[in-house]
């Protein structure tokens, strides 16, 4: 599974990128706890979920919010978290063009997160 470096709001965020080899491959961005906290992309939920998902056939992509790990930037309330996640979301829709279905998992601020980038993106059923 490749590390990944895309491009966020506030700079590079990190991620780990674990594609199908079909191409359209249901996709899935699974999202982390509370950075304050100790929340990253490694949480034991977080990994779990991620690896769920890919066993179930998805392409996923799991990445740490701004301030964490790699991630340049520093914590925004969730605001700029926010921001984050559509910027993870774009990028995997980027790299999976044909994908028809797309889902979006988190755990706790990550869940959060992920209930407003629904709201924001009707295309996503």
């Amino acid at each position: 599974m490749p590390e990944v470096i895309f491009p966020g709001p506030e700079g590079r965020l990190e991620g780990r990128y674990h594609p199908q080899p079909q191409r359209d491959a249901p996709i899935a961005i699974v999202l982390h706890p509370h950075p304050q906290f100790g929340g990253t992309m490694n949480n034991k939920v977080v990994y779990n979920l991620h690896y769920a998902f890919y066993n179930m056939g998805f392409t996923v992509l799991r990445f740490n919010f701004r301030g964490v790990g790699r991630s340049q930037g520093e914590y925004d309330q969730g605001v700029g978290e926010l921001s984050d996640a559509a910027s993870a979301l774009d990028y995997l829709q980027s790299m999976n063009n044909n994908s028809k279905h797309c889902w979006v998992a988190g755990f706790s601020f990550g869940a959060w997160i992920g209930m407003q980038l629904l709201m924001r993106r009707p295309e996503i059923t």
